[in-house]
């Protein structure tokens, strides 16, 4: 079929995604997170107003598409449909992937790319020298977001007004 996903699917559809949804409250429930991490990165503190706000949202961007990449790793092993009714070993590996990208991405941003380094007041976890806060980061967040994601693709199809 030659048409785009966004003519191939109606809106409420595309509401039914469950890759959109995951993003969406992952970006949603990182984005504060990452405020409050803020500090604990070196240049943080300093930075401008709207500098530090750019900053966190496209790192939530990324926590959101990392969360998609975690999903997409649980639906390899099950299907898709996975996060309607979650389990306990689902949310597991959810978090566990999600958690594995985010120690290699900061190991590359802080140590390859220079992107970001930590403050001196940033904990880290002794052996990876990640940071503490992106580690519990993706411990605490990922069941949230799949407790949220679940209820909403089980609420939209009980309310009949999602396929």
């Amino acid at each position: 079929m030659s048409t785009s996903l966004s003519a191939a699917l109606a809106p409420s559809e595309l509401l039914d995604l469950p890759e959109l949804n995951v993003w969406f409250f992952a970006f949603l429930v990182n984005y504060p997170w990452e405020f409050l991490q803020a500090p604990w990165y070196q240049a943080m503190p300093d930075m401008r107003h709207w500098e530090a706000v750019k900053f966190c949202s496209w790192a939530a961007v990324g926590d959101g598409l990392l969360a998609v990449l975690a999903f997409w790793a649980v639906a390899l092993l099950r299907s898709r449909a996975w996060i309607r009714q979650p389990t306990p070993s689902a949310i597991a590996v959810f978090t566990a992937v999600g958690l594995a990208l985010t120690i290699v991405l900061e190991w590359l941003a802080t140590d390859v790319w220079g992107r970001w380094s930590y403050g001196a007041d940033m904990p880290t976890v002794p052996l990876l020298g990640t940071g503490l806060a992106p580690v519990l980061q993706w411990l605490v967040l990922p069941p949230l977001v799949v407790a949220i994601v679940a209820r909403q693709l089980r609420r939209g199809r009980e309310s009949g007004s999602r396929p």
